[in-house]
């Protein structure tokens, strides 16, 4: 049996429904890890679990840091939630502990598995000189006798390389990758998401072979995976997409991206700064508590205005509800994968798929607003290729 099941369902389809069914379902002595993008989805799980106690690593144990308080909780056989901040911290002492555990891992949404590592290259130069490190198939591999050196500067390296999840990629990029280990440290893991092919996380299972299984859900089980079965017609009928003259900002392929957003004067933004206030107050006529928008954090100031300011939500945001009464919609961005994201994964032999990346956070998204509930909603897509993938989404052509 496949140890990881990829819950793979559209938001709202009873995703978090079934995790928390299937936590009270199972035997009294099935002890679970539950990891959430946020501290209020936590409460949910404390509240709404009834078979078991759940804990939640705070700074108040363990001597105020919440990973000591997490070890020791999955030490004393808790049932933990925690958020996936502190999880990315994972390191070798908390491998051990759930190895020796017995723990089922439920990750409501997918992680940030890699990221740029905070190690500065004159710093890799000089351990290379020293000869302290080694890279070995772009892995950088710490070599240093402990005589020479014990504990001191590099210390973030050294933990980081005996861990073996850095990298030093094409001579420029220093990668930390989510160690693999910890994910086979689990009895089972259930990820709960939408559109998994999609994700940085599938290309890292991928990469490190991590055997996963597809399913869907319905009425509080899991079913067979239907990649038809979101019923993107319907969805999307509910959407009334903006087709009008504010659009003209978006035509070009990179248009809203990041480095397009760079190359725009201060008079260009604050013409799509009017496109904007003009399809909010005029088009719409909404009221500012009625718009969610946004665009690359860095532009937020540049772009936003009055009448929508506040409803600023980032274009990377997963799994809250907080917004589910909101409208009128504006999505001024268009994702690509970075340099070093892209490179690390086709460097070795994992194809990507940027349209498909840049449609998931599209997605989820505009699933924060009142369509999870099936209500209509009105959006303002300037990029023209956000909205080509999102016609292509509802024809299931991507």
């Amino acid at each position: 049996m496949t140890r990881v099941k990829v819950i793979d369902a559209v938001m709202g389809a009873g995703k978090t429904t079934f995790a928390l069914s299937h936590i009270d379902q199972a035997p009294a002595d099935e002890k679970f890890i539950y990891v959430t993008p946020f501290l209020d989805e936590i409460q949910r799980v404390i509240k709404t679990v009834k078979s078991r106690k759940f804990v939640e690593p705070t700074n108040a144990v363990a001597g105020g840091r919440k990973m000591d308080a997490l070890k020791r909780q999955i030490e004393d056989g808790e049932n933990i939630a925690a958020t996936h901040s502190l999880f990315e911290m994972a390191d070798d002492e908390l491998l051990a502990l759930l190895e020796a555990s017995n723990y089922t891992l439920i990750l409501d949404e997918v992680m940030d598995v890699i990221d740029k590592a905070a190690v500065s290259p004159s710093d890799m130069r000089l351990l290379l000189d020293k000869e302290y490190i080694r890279i070995v198939d772009n892995q950088v591999v710490w070599t240093a006798p402990e005589a020479e050196y014990d504990y001191g500067r590099f210390d973030d390296i050294k933990l980081l390389a005996q861990a073996g999840n850095l990298y030093y990629h094409r001579q420029k990029f220093l990668i930390w990758a989510f160690p693999p280990k910890i994910f086979q440290a689990f009895d089972n893991i259930f990820v709960l998401t939408y559109l998994f092919n999609a994700q940085i996380q599938r290309y890292y299972f991928d990469l490190y072979d991590i055997q996963y299984e597809l399913c869907g859900v319905l009425n509080d089980q899991l079913t067979e995976y239907d990649s038809r079965a979101d019923n993107r017609k319907q969805l999307f009928a509910l959407i009334d997409l903006y087709e009008g003259d504010h659009n003209m900002h978006g035509e070009a392929s990179t248009s809203f991206s990041r480095g397009w957003l760079n190359r725009r004067t201060a008079d260009e933004l604050e013409a799509i700064k009017k496109s904007i206030y003009t399809y909010v107050r005029r088009v719409t006529n909404a009221k500012s508590n009625e718009v969610l928008w946004t665009v690359l954090k860095d532009y937020r100031s540049e772009l936003q205005g009055k009448g929508y300011s506040k409803g600023f939500l980032s274009n990377n945001i997963r799994a809250t509800n907080d917004f589910a009464d909101r409208h009128v919609l504006i999505y001024a961005y268009s994702r690509f994968m970075n340099p070093y994201e892209k490179s690390f994964f086709q460097d070795q032999g994992v194809t990507v798929n940027e349209e498909l990346l840049a449609l998931s956070d599209m997605v989820q998204w505009i699933w924060r607003s009142r369509i999870r509930n099936g209500e209509p909603i009105q959006l303002y897509l300037p990029p023209s290729r956000m909205r080509r993938l999102l016609i292509a989404w509802s024809k299931y052509e991507i």
